[in-house]
């Protein structure tokens, strides 16, 4: 039985040209939803419902949920700190509803993967903490926004012995893409790092009790077809929503 996915989209309210101008826009890149269904999944775009019962039962249709990742950034208030650096943040409606989601998705030991955005987004949802922007709050940081496409290789992460991570790609390291200006700062006390760039920055979070509930920074749906380590990832996140299904 192939199982379920829901799959997070981003949403314009009304204030992005690129997005639908004035018109409220739902978004999202079809490379996610490949990368699910090319490799076993069924992919459902999930609307961003306001109403907790709603969004409760959204869930419970599904066998794994996905956070996809997103131009804009969490608005910093959700991590008690004021915004220090300019950067566009996402539409409340997104905020609220993909915070939600990783609560209830826990609660649930419901199997899911965070990239990029998504990453930032479970690990705030589990009370941690992000860098509002690398390059100014870090020393000597890598380069994490590439300039080469994201279809290439960026740099190395070292992946934590003992982790769900670890087990997946059955190597201590990887090299990975890079695309985003704020990382994990504080990971959040319930989850540990199991991913981490030769810069210190924390690559990849998870839940050590949870069947599948891990966040990685980097964009591996642009790389599961031609690099085996990124495809794994996708793999394994479809067997435990599989086993979940069945």
């Amino acid at each position: 039985m192939k199982p379920i996915i829901g799959v997070t989209p981003d949403f314009n309210a009304g204030d992005r040209k690129e997005w639908g101008g004035r018109e409220p826009t739902y978004f999202l890149r079809a490379r996610y939803i490949r990368a699910i269904e090319e490799l076993g999944g069924i992919p459902l775009v999930l609307p961003l419902v306001a109403d907790r019962t709603a969004r409760r039962r959204l869930l419970q249709q599904l066998d794994g949920l996905l956070l996809t990742g997103s131009g804009p950034d969490l608005p910093p208030s959700l991590y008690g700190e004021r915004q220090r650096y300019p950067f566009g943040t996402v539409s409340d409606r997104r905020a609220s509803c993909e915070l939600d989601f990783v609560h209830l998705a826990r609660r649930a030991d419901l199997p899911l993967l965070g990239i990029c955005g998504g990453m930032q987004t479970i690990n705030v949802a589990c009370g941690g903490s992000l860098f509002q922007d690398i390059a100014s709050q870090v020393t000597k940081p890598l380069q994490h926004r590439q300039r080469t496409h994201a279809t290439n290789l960026s740099h190395s992460v070292i992946v934590t012995p003992g982790s769900l991570l670890r087990r997946i790609v059955r190597s201590a390291s990887m090299r990975v893409n890079s695309s985003h200006h704020q990382s994990v700062k504080a990971v959040a006390p319930s989850l540990i790092a199991s991913a981490v760039a030769t810069d210190g920055i924390v690559e990849a979070i998870e839940s050590p009790v949870h069947r599948f509930f891990l966040g990685i920074q980097w964009h591996p749906e642009f790389l599961f077809e031609q690099h085996p380590l990124h495809r794994r990832l996708f793999e394994a996140f479809l067997r435990a929503a599989r086993r979940r299904a069945t």
